[in-house]
């Protein structure tokens, strides 16, 4: 089942002479359960996809089918109410400051399902299962964000997103700011998602981030889609020249730097 379908997609910035195009006849399909590695560097249309997706940017031209429903047409009244269903939901790079400070782990759990209109009592015990899911501890829910390190937040955030079981999550940069243990923590998490069924999109602009667990890797370049195929294709035999260049700069595609777990998780790409 298809739960992202984006279709010649345009999106500009700015008015008249200062007119700039973000993104140019970008088309992408993602498939319940399908991770689908979002590769560019700063500036090529990455994030501007995925707000588009979000609703927060207005395309020019194109189509965005979620879930099966058009909401390439929406008005805001439309799009906030389908954030409120939790259909679609964002990962942020930085989790300290997408979570309020002000607000425990608990309350930031529990606030989309309360908005929702999910009595406490149930939204309470639901913030608690998808706390395990990400594999940390409830005695962290009474804790504030600054209480907690950087790969604690970043999994509280993917929590937060998987509140709602929402059919599609984009995740920007999500183990970016993380060190080794806790990228492959993330990543595991990730594994775990796609295994229940979840559509995830993730977004980076490091291959190697991506390589070891998409399906599928859609490379950005200067606001058009140059190259979709399997990860192990584009790894292997990438056929643009900037899809080239961004394997020969990632270090993390090169096993002897890699962690462990990376390690493997390449290996096995590489000998599919």
């Amino acid at each position: 089942m298809t739960v992202l379908e984006v279709t010649g997609l345009d999106v500009h910035y700015g008015l008249r002479r200062q007119r700039r195009q973000a993104l140019a006849g970008a088309s992408l399909a993602v498939e319940r359960g399908e991770v689908v590695g979002l590769i560019g560097e700063t500036g090529s249309g990455k994030s501007t996809l995925a707000r588009a997706v979000l609703g927060l940017v207005r395309p020019s031209a194109g189509r965005i089918v979620i879930d099966g429903e058009d909401v390439s047409g929406y008005g805001e009244r439309q799009w906030r109410s389908l954030r409120r269903r939790g259909v679609v939901q964002y990962v942020f790079q930085d989790p300290l400051r997408s979570l309020d400070p002000d607000l425990s782990i608990a309350d930031s759990l529990v606030e989309p399902l309360l908005i929702q209109g999910v009595p406490r009592a149930a939204a309470e015990a639901k913030a608690r299962t998808f706390l395990a899911k990400v594999r940390l501890d409830e005695e962290l829910l009474p804790r504030l964000p600054g209480e907690l390190s950087g790969g604690q937040r970043q999994r509280v955030a993917v929590a937060r997103a998987l509140v709602t079981e929402p059919k599609l999550v984009i995740l920007d940069e999500p183990v970016s700011a993380l060190d080794a243990a806790n990228r492959v923590q993330v990543l595991e998490i990730l594994k775990d998602l796609r295994a229940a069924g979840i559509a995830l999109v993730f977004i980076s602009h490091d291959l190697g981030s991506v390589a070891g667990i998409a399906d599928r890797i859609a490379v950005l370049y200067q606001g058009e889609l140059v190259e979709v195929g399997s990860a192990r294709d584009i790894v292997v035999t990438p056929q643009h020249p900037y899809t080239r260049l961004l394997i020969s700069s990632a270090p993390t595609l090169s096993t002897a730097s890699a962690g462990r777990a990376e390690r493997e998780a390449l290996r096995a790409l590489l000998t599919a």
